[in-house]
């Protein structure tokens, strides 16, 4: 701990230096770098969207394609239970 303490009061404090601004900055290269990172950020978005907007439409479609199916089952399976013969019900009426 001591050693640390020592090297503490031992290393000297940077002082700031005057700095050209047009060394610091990213210059056209860096500008383009981002540009097109944020362009390829914007292409990923939308195509992410556009395929979750066609998974939706596709699930909505076949619980739509599922229901009717059902439905025609059932009718069709109403249709052979109600499905009698008349003679069965009231042979007498002839």
């Amino acid at each position: 701990m001591h050693l640390a303490v020592w090297l503490a009061e031992v290393t000297p404090t940077p002082t700031p230096t005057d700095v050209d601004p047009l060394l610091v900055t990213p210059g056209p290269w860096g500008f383009a770098a981002i540009a097109l990172v944020g362009l390829a950020v914007i292409v990923l978005v939308w195509d992410m969207l556009r395929r979750i907007r066609r998974g939706r439409y596709r699930s909505e479609i076949r619980e739509q394609l599922d229901a009717e199916e059902l439905a025609a089952k059932q009718g069709d399976a109403a249709e052979r239970d109600s499905e009698t013969d008349d003679e069965d019900i009231d042979p007498a009426q002839r």
